[in-house]
């Protein structure tokens, strides 16, 4: 981005400084209000386009048993896609017995 700055301010600067003539200064005026028009569009497009992702906020407790699965954060397979998660304050998630599993967090399984 700095480096696009710097070339589409620049760039009009040195036709400017040879005392231009009419079509030279037209063009140096296009050339900069192009320039700035691509960069506003650039940063407006990184910050509109949300990124997809879960949540999981104040979660209540779970329990397994006998072979079961508890999770009371998120659970997801590894080739679930990209994507942010966050989990905050989950509650307490608990597993007796043989095979039982519990997860609070994030269970990429």
């Amino acid at each position: 981005m700095v480096v696009a700055v710097v070339l589409t301010v620049s760039t009009p600067f040195f036709w400017l400084l040879d005392s231009p003539d009419t079509g030279q200064l037209v063009a140096a005026s296009v050339q900069g209000a192009t320039g700035i028009a691509a960069l506003v569009w650039a940063l407006s497009q990184s910050s509109a386009t949300p990124q997809p992702g879960v949540a999981v906020v104040d979660t209540g407790k779970a329990k397994a048993t006998g072979g079961g699965r508890a999770s009371t954060g998120v659970r997801r397979p590894h080739d679930a896609g990209s994507g942010v998660i966050r989990v905050e304050r989950t509650g307490d998630a608990t597993a007796e017995g043989p095979d039982s599993s519990a997860s609070t967090g994030v269970d990429y399984s």
